[in-house]
């Protein structure tokens, strides 16, 4: 009983969180032995695994490292690895720790099958890919399933800016339609399946988000980079407005706080201390820091209880307010950071979501986009009319009037999310444009030019239909309360 107790999952989780960062031994046989009673359910669950092998710390790494050796993938296709390890476990939890057992799924298929597909990234994507074509192919959908023509559509230049083996998709197509893919969860958790992959709605009060919001940063295994390049840094005062998914933060977790802030690649830092680059950062300081990757930053052009104030909106859709020193300054951190969020957002994961009955958002990549800098202006270019038809669409087939409930609030949803996305990408689209004008790595030449729109630096949608100073209210979730919404000017350029 004793060595059950040593190995239990709190035991090892908790206090031996960050212990292999100085390579202990004793600490990788600890991580060797709760991977193998993982694999064999030896005192755990199903619904166990996926939560120890999602987890932020160099502990959980080793042991899904670990864990993953137990698989031979050697000669296998795609499909059929993912087949094989996802009878293993009910891949459960939030959005960002799913993806991070994919993640070790794709390193070990990948190092089982170098030459099969061409990177890691690539049997990542396409590991996505397939889970959301099963989801359209066989879930408890409504319209057109999605056909072998659109799949590969989707997929167009996603492998390191290449396409993938037309046969191959054609294949991995046939697979998922002929035999949907099946993974284990507990008779009590089949709500939580990975039908709701791309969006994961999960209650704020729960075990799965309390994780996230008081531990381990989902973002930082994946794109910490200390290596990466300081576009800015200043003091900010942050307020927490929503969580993940845009649920209201708890009243007592919102209050105003100074930090040091320091945007250094694609995150955030906020430090309590003064920003010295050659200084350690503190494990607190990282459990503040947030990845912008998709990220949107606006004016908050009708909060008026502070100046120069503008909104973060982060690819969970949690919500922050920051004030600036100054207006100069607010213009400054909301240019760089849409600015850094349009140069490395890789393009998302496919999904069907118009053939979905329940509304969910695409998942987005965290790792860093492989298009070249024309390529990825051209995407976002292509988001950005592609979701300007989609609004259109949407807005002309109301539900009816006498429709209340769910419907109702699904039909909400997805205009505010296709009215978002419209302004997110024709705001990177415009930003990468006078980048690449400007010919030069430096965004100060991105903010001059932003600076010669004389607009104020709420988000543009880049529609010139929209006429010049009029507002367009970001609609919020309608399960928010009392919360000021945002508003977005429309600029005078446009994609052409």
């Amino acid at each position: 009983d004793s060595d059950l107790e040593m190995d239990s999952p709190e035991h090892l989780s908790l206090e031996n969180k960050n212990m292999l960062t100085n390579g202990n031994k004793a600490d990788l046989e600890a991580a060797k032995r709760l991977a193998k009673r993982l694999y064999n359910l030896d005192g755990f669950k199903k619904s166990d695994v996926a939560r120890h092998l999602g987890k932020n710390n160099d502990f959980c790494k080793a042991v899904a490292k670990e864990y993953l050796r137990f698989f031979d993938f050697t000669g296998m296709r795609v499909d059929q690895a993912l087949r094989a390890f996802l009878k293993r476990l009910a891949l459960m939890g939030e959005t960002q720790e799913r993806e991070r057992v994919l993640i070790h799924f794709s390193h070990r298929y990948h190092y089982c099958n170098p030459d099969m597909i061409s990177s890691e990234d690539g049997v990542h994507t396409l590991t996505c890919a397939l889970m959301l074509l099963n989801t359209d192919l066989h879930g408890h959908n409504i319209g057109k399933r999605m056909s072998c023509t659109e799949f590969i559509g989707n997929l167009e230049g996603l492998n390191e800016g290449r396409d993938f083996p037309k046969e191959l998709l054609k294949a991995l197509y046939g697979s998922i339609k002929n035999e949907k893919l099946q993974w284990t969860i507990d008779e009590e958790e089949l709500r939580k399946s990975l039908s709701e992959l791309a969006d994961d709605r999960t209650n704020p009060s729960s075990k799965t988000v309390k994780r996230i919001s008081s531990c381990n940063n989902p973002f930082l295994d994946i794109i910490q980079d200390p290596n990466a390049v300081t576009y800015k840094q200043g003091l900010l005062v942050r307020k927490i407005h929503a969580d993940p998914d845009g649920k209201r933060t708890p009243r007592g977790k919102r209050g105003w706080k100074t930090f040091h802030a320091v945007l250094k690649g694609v995150i955030l830092y906020l430090q309590k201390e003064e920003y010295k680059p050659d200084k350690q950062m503190l494990d607190e300081d990282l459990k503040n820091a947030i990845s912008i990757h998709h990220a949107l930053a606006m004016r908050a052009s009708d909060y008026n209880k502070r100046a120069n104030v503008f909104y973060l909106r982060t690819a969970d859709w949690r919500v922050f307010l920051f004030q600036a020193q100054n207006a100069e300054q607010m213009h400054s951190w909301i240019t760089r950071i849409n600015a850094v969020a349009a140069i490395f957002s890789a393009p998302q994961f496919p999904a069907a979501i118009g053939s979905q009955k329940k509304f969910s958002r695409p998942l987005l990549p965290t790792t860093h986009t492989r298009l070249s800098q024309e390529e990825q202006v051209k995407s976002h270019e292509s988001k950005f009319k592609a979701m300007s038809t989609d609004l259109v669409e949407h807005r002309s087939n109301p539900p009816d009037k006498k429709v209340k409930g769910k419907e109702l609030e699904e039909f909400k949803q997805r205009e505010e999310y296709l009215e978002f996305e419209k302004t997110r990408y024709g705001t990177y689209a415009m930003l990468l444009r006078a980048k690449l004008k400007a010919g030069t790595e430096d965004l100060d030449s991105v903010e001059n030019e932003e600076s010669s729109l004389k607009k104020s630096h709420s988000s543009p949608s880049l529609n010139q239909e929209a006429q010049a100073n009029v507002i367009v209210k970001v609609k919020r979730n309608i399960s928010e309360r009392r919360s000021y919404r945002p508003a977005i000017t429309s600029s005078e350029h446009r994609i052409t």
